[in-house]
This record gives C-alpha cells, sequence and structure tokens, in this order.
C-alpha cells in the first residue's frame, strides 16, 4: 500500500466492492448511514454518503494512524477535489507504533482531500501533545504523508510554565518540534521576556 487509507478505493468509484468495505469498516462504530445519490442529482456535486456519530480507525500504509470521532461525515468522491467534510467539527486522535495516543486535535469544521492526503482542520482548533501542551489556532493543516502539521494563523501556545503568541506555525506531527514563525508576546510566570521575530522548539 502506497501511503493510502485503509478504506480508500484507488481511483474512489462508488462500486459494489468499495460500499461493502466501507460498511465493514463503519459498521461497528457508525450509528447511522445513508447514501446521498438520487437519480435527479448530479453526481458531481453530492455527497456519496452520509454518516452520523461516526467513530472509527483510519490506517496509513498499513498502520492504524487515527482514531476520528465526528457528529457527521459527508463523502465526495466525484468533485473537482474528492474530499471527506466534517461540517460538525472533529476529534482526532494520533498514535504511535505502540497505539499510544501522542496527539489529539479537536475543531468545529474539517475537510480531508483525498488526493492530497491532507486535512484541513478549521474554526477554534485545539491540540494537546504528550507533554501537556495546547496549541491554539484558527486553521491548521496536516500533511498526511509529510511529518508536517502547519498554519498560517495567530497561534497560542501554552506551555507549562509560559504561554507563547504568534503568527505562524511548522511542527512535526507528534507536536514536540515546531517553530513559531512571528512570536508576537511570551508570559511567563516570573517574569516578562521580550519576544524575537521566531522561537524554535525541540
Amino acid at each position: 500500500m502506497n501511503k493510502k487509507l485503509l478504506f480508500l478505493h484507488t481511483n474512489y468509484r462508488v462500486t459494489t466492492t468499495l460500499w461493502v468495505v466501507v460498511m465493514l469498516v463503519l459498521s461497528a462504530c457508525t450509528s447511522s448511514i445513508e447514501s446521498e445519490a438520487t437519480i435527479n442529482q448530479p453526481r458531481d456535486s453530492m455527497a456519496v454518503m452520509k454518516s452520523y456519530d461516526v467513530t472509527t480507525l483510519v490506517s496509513d500504509s498499513g498502520i492504524t494512524r487515527y482514531r476520528v470521532h465526528a457528529k457527521e461525515w459527508l463523502v465526495f468522491d466525484k468533485v473537482k477535489n474528492p474530499c471527506w467534510d466534517f461540517p460538525y467539527g472533529i476529534h482526532l486522535e494520533q498514535f504511535d507504533k505502540n497505539y499510544h495516543v501522542y496527539s489529539e486535535v479537536t475543531s468545529k469544521k474539517a475537510v480531508y482531500y483525498v488526493n492530497a492526503e491532507e486535512w484541513v482542520l478549521s474554526d477554534s482548533v485545539v491540540a494537546v501533545n504528550r507533554d501537556g501542551e495546547i496549541f491554539e489556532t484558527d486553521e491548521l493543516i496536516i500533511i498526511q504523508d509529510k511529518d508536517l502539521i502547519y498554519t498560517n494563523k495567530a497561534v497560542k501556545i501554552t506551555q507549562a510554565e509560559r504561554i507563547i503568541t504568534g503568527v505562524g506555525m511548522r511542527a512535526n506531527h507528534r507536536l514536540t518540534r515546531y517553530t513559531i514563525e512571528k512570536t508576537q508576546g511570551i508570559i511567563t510566570i516570573d517574569e516578562d521576556e521580550t519576544p524575537s521575530d521566531s522561537i524554535v522548539y525541540e
């Protein structure tokens, strides 16, 4: 398998086989699944599948990488940019090789772009790494086939002893190494510090 999610068909065609795969993945974790296909609707503008109250595991290259929780999941396979849409937000947990959760992300909206293998989380995004550091921003992009998470928006990072605010951030998937591109302020418990243009943490 070449960096594709477990239940993605190569061309993402709606075939009997694909539906069986999707149903097997979701049957134990979804309270409701319905097809949006109707005779009168154009296939290039509608969701081929709508699921409610989803909790499912997502594999990448045969390894379980994520656990996804969502109130609603829409699958668009014939639009110009095939995607999964989570209009009411998402809770995404990322696993290490021992299936321990090393980071969690929640947002009020989310879209996964199938061909680009890219998650775009938006609106009140909050991420937490294994050290308990909290990252808050309005948009967070996860590049699945690279060890990269980034935002060009304002970001607030709450650490054990200080709070850092800035604009723009680049990080690894674990959120343990990150660069704040434009630091705007640092508040510590004991004293204020003068911000520099950028801060790198490893």
